[in-house]
């Protein structure tokens, strides 16, 4: 249904905060999908911003709303409720030692602002460390520590980020004789520069295990071990950003967990609320301890609010009841070998990467020259959403036009073959017609 009048007080009343709006009134979502003004269903393959882990308007998850909203959805910050305590102690039983003391938070660069005045409090250092392609956030730390986007025409970020190469398999320079992967001689490099330009006040380093909006790059297996090595060497705590890995997406419950490495801090967002703001943020006894008696402030006005709560504690309970942890293994397995089978047919898939239910196509104008095609990916984003299948596309300057997959764990196998089926008609249509 087309409807100017919307579309108009869209364009005299709204802030336009980032790209364009997808050109569909969305009436209402449920499961995977999403409905539009038509009534036309919309396969939503980015679960809402990444978040939706159990589908949209899950009945636990609405059932949870409801009651904590008619009986204890708000309190003042200094008062506590059960939920809270409970999700604490729920979070830290699904976390390996030490991590047990919680922070309950709303978003997740909120989360990665504690943890970067929390790292910076116990470390007595202020400078972080971040990927050149990091997104951790809109507000001032967590935005001073994003490097994927929106630095310029804001004045100086917050002093003292440092950026570590992102290890990008395919298309870093960093190569063996035989033309493999180099990471090992990547990251060591990116420490070297660290140090030169450290003043000697190193704090952190925070990460993403897969770098989502940086365009799904998976850290290599060990990088993650390596990489605490070097924050150890130089007295700085490892942060890891599971606002979008975390809680079953990668096929494990904490994407860190396959690396066996355990972050001294450990902030989570997006999946935790499936939907809803909510975020936490983890650590342990000591560091809670040091940064306490230092005087550590985070005083928010929704800090351990008991709705938030309720609704992470619903998530943790449908994750174990319905397994989907294993299902998301299960589905991104099916998933990885659908795409890895596009890349083989088609000459403008360049990379196929990610796990579980988080991976990411990269489209280029061919596979030997790797070069961008980001018409491509705007021309096979709007052909995919006339066929009824919502993909968000990651644009980077030197990079192709990469989709994001991220459809919600409760997602019928039909249903994510059906999606990629749409993904393969709309790109052999729009690679024909150019």
């Amino acid at each position: 249904m087309d409807d100017p009048s919307f579309w108009r007080h869209a364009t005299d009343h709204l802030v336009r905060y980032g790209g364009t709006f997808t050109p569909r009134i969305i009436e209402r979502a449920a499961g995977c999908h999403v409905y539009d003004a038509d009534g036309k269903a919309i396969l939503d393959f980015t679960s809402g911003q990444m978040s939706a882990l159990l589908g949209h308007s899950h009945p636990d998850v609405v059932r949870a709303v409801s009651e904590a909203a008619a009986t204890l959805s708000h309190l003042y910050s200094g008062m506590l409720s059960r939920p809270v305590v409970e999700l604490a102690r729920r979070l830290a039983g699904s976390l390996p030692e030490p991590l047990s003391r919680m922070l309950l938070l709303s978003t997740g660069a909120e989360s990665n602002e504690a943890a970067i005045k929390m790292a910076k409090l116990y470390t007595g250092g202020y400078e972080i460390v971040a990927f050149d392609r990091s997104w951790h956030g809109m507000t001032s730390g967590a935005a001073a520590a994003t490097f994927s986007a929106g630095r310029r025409g804001y004045g100086p970020p917050v002093p003292g980020n440092l950026t570590l190469p992102t290890p990008d398999a395919y298309r870093s320079p960093f190569r063996h004789a035989d033309g493999s992967y180099d990471w090992e001689t990547e990251l060591d490099y990116g420490f070297r520069l660290v140090d030169q330009q450290s003043s000697g006040s190193l704090a952190a380093c925070l990460v993403e295990p897969i770098l989502s909006s940086g365009g799904i790059i998976e850290l290599p297996e060990g990088y993650l071990a390596m990489l605490k090595e070097y924050c150890a060497a130089r007295g700085m705590l490892l942060i890891v950003d599971e606002a979008q890995t975390g809680l079953g997406r990668t096929g494990t419950m904490y994407a860190f967990e396959r690396d066996g490495v355990v972050p001294d801090l450990l902030t989570l967002s997006k999946t935790l609320g499936a939907g809803l703001p909510v975020a936490a943020v983890l650590t342990s006894a000591e560091i809670e301890q040091t940064c306490h008696d230092r005087g550590f402030l985070f005083f928010t006005t929704h800090v351990s609010d008991p709705l938030a709560a309720s609704v992470a504690l619903t998530v943790l309970d449908v994750l174990e009841r319905d397994a989907l942890v294993d299902r998301a293994q299960v589905l991104g397995k099916e998933l990885t070998e659908r795409l890895v089978e596009l890349r083989e047919r088609f000459e403008v898939v360049g990379d196929v990467r990610g796990r579980g239910l988080l991976q990411g196509i990269e489209l280029v104008a061919d596979k030997k020259s790797k070069a961008p095609a980001d018409g491509l990916g705007a021309a096979v984003t709007a052909a995919c959403l006339e066929r009824g299948l919502h993909l968000n596309i990651v644009q980077l300057p030197g990079m192709g036009g990469i989709f994001r997959l991220a459809p919600p764990l409760t997602i019928e196998p039909a249903d994510l073959h059906a999606g990629v089926d749409i993904f393969e008609a709309a790109l052999l249509d729009v690679v024909s017609s150019t």
